[in-house]
């Protein structure tokens, strides 16, 4: 690697670092809710319409925000997404109202949704193939790190300056990033940092030369939609994305429901679920580059890996029970079904590059999360909006929790038999 050049490595710590303020931006508000409801009288219906505005937004803003990447470029998409989504996360701060923090968290969901898009874009054109994997891993594990911060910084701002602190400081971290972003980042064939060897290597794959980095007319959404291999990651992200929401803005709820926690109480075990699921994060990127290097097609090995996470996510089924003799057992058992999914989710997000050209991995990267958006809203609406408003206690038995901890442990191997029958053979799509 010393010999060949490591600038690559450079890109992928940027686009970590994002990452990680996208997801810390965005998990704020489920630290707060609490506060919130004493302080400003919510309840659990006005959270969940809060928590829904931001999805929606989320998932046009996906759809928008994988054409607009793939227009502008990288190094334009990317700062433009950013410098609008830390805007709309300081302005939370000057709201006081549900329907004011509905429009706040739209303007944030819109605005966020360009970090997947660019970021796989970032990593199509910086990474060979095997590598790719480890650094939607590495770059993804930003999300873990976004989430375990919120935890161990929001409760105490908000306890020492105010809720609004919260939003203020977190936001602004997006306006240091940018700084780095333009003195760092320029498209490889015009980054003199970079050697030629390294630049040989980036474009190693036989499939995908060079030129495929040079700016090509837009591919149409409904061109894009008559193809399967759209449609596989489409539906696997509609499947699986709505559990990671899951974990990400009802996990505090659920500790404080079962076990009291409240405030600060929260961020120890908040903390372990994600510095969990971080190790699964770069594992998962980790083991199809391994099988990849024993000499496994790249499109098995993903395959393969991702059943493998799936079935690792079946023991959530169990977290409640396990939580009933100690709380520790049901935070690492949500820790590993965590792991399992950001492992899962570098894969999948790795398949976009895999089949398709370079030029429209960002617009691809947006329909998919569109559907996982998409997801997310039906998951809130249909199923958490019913059970934890209506169907929260049957008797003295928590059931709300225990049937969607039984939703989680199912829907990967799903996700994954739809994917692998809609694309049982890697097939490059040629436009």
């Amino acid at each position: 690697m010393q010999a060949i050049g490591k600038y690559r490595w450079t890109i992928c710590g940027l686009v970590f670092f994002a990452t990680t303020i996208n997801y810390l931006d965005r998990a704020v508000i489920s630290l707060l809710k609490e506060t919130f409801t004493t302080d400003l009288g919510w309840d659990d219906a006005d959270y969940a319409n809060v928590e829904i505005a931001f999805k929606i937004a989320y998932a046009v803003g996906l759809l928008l925000a994988g054409r607009i990447v793939d227009k502008l470029g990288t190094k334009i998409g990317y700062a433009v997404a950013t410098t609008l989504w830390s805007a709309a996360a300081v302005a939370h701060a000057a709201v006081n109202t549900v329907v004011g923090f509905g429009v706040a968290r739209a303007f944030l969901g819109v605005f966020e949704a360009g970090n997947f898009p660019a970021a796989i874009k970032t990593v199509a054109e910086w990474f060979p193939k095997k590598e790719r994997a480890l650094a939607t891993g590495i770059f993804n594990s930003g999300a873990n790190i976004g989430a375990i911060l919120a935890p161990a910084s929001v409760p105490f701002m908000a306890k020492a300056w105010g809720w609004e602190s919260a939003f203020i400081i977190t936001g602004a971290l997006g306006f240091i990033w940018l700084i780095l972003w333009f003195m760092f980042y320029e498209v490889p064939k015009k980054q003199k940092k970079l050697s030629q060897a390294e630049y040989e290597y980036i474009h190693s794959d036989i499939d995908e030369a060079p030129a495929s980095e040079q700016v090509r007319p837009g591919v149409s959404w409904a061109k894009l939609l008559t193809y399967k291999q759209t449609w596989a990651f489409a539906i696997g992200k509609l499947l699986t994305d709505p559990i990671w929401w899951f974990y990400l803005f009802w996990l505090p709820d659920f500790l404080n429901s079962q076990y009291g926690l409240k405030g600060t109480d929260v961020a120890l075990p908040v903390a372990l679920v994600y510095t969990i699921s971080t190790i699964g994060s770069i594992g998962g990127g980790w083991l199809p580059m391994k099988l990849i290097n024993s000499n496994w097609a790249p499109f098995k090995a993903r395959k393969t890996s991702m059943l493998i996470y799936a079935f690792f996510v079946i023991p959530i089924f169990f977290a409640q029970l396990a939580g009933n003799v100690n709380m520790w057992l049901a935070v690492i058992v949500i820790g590993i079904a965590a792991s399992a999914h950001q492992a899962w989710s570098a894969n999948i997000f790795t398949t976009v590059s895999d089949m398709f050209p370079k030029h429209t991995t960002a617009s691809v990267t947006g329909i998919g999360g569109m559907f996982g958006a998409l997801g997310g809203i039906l998951f809130s609406a249909v199923v958490q909006k019913n059970l934890f408003v209506h169907y929260r206690e049957i008797g003295k038995i928590e059931v709300a929790y225990y049937i969607m901890f039984a939703v989680c442990s199912s829907v990967y191997l799903l996700a994954w038999v739809i994917m692998h029958f809609l694309v049982p053979r890697m097939k490059r799509v040629e436009l």
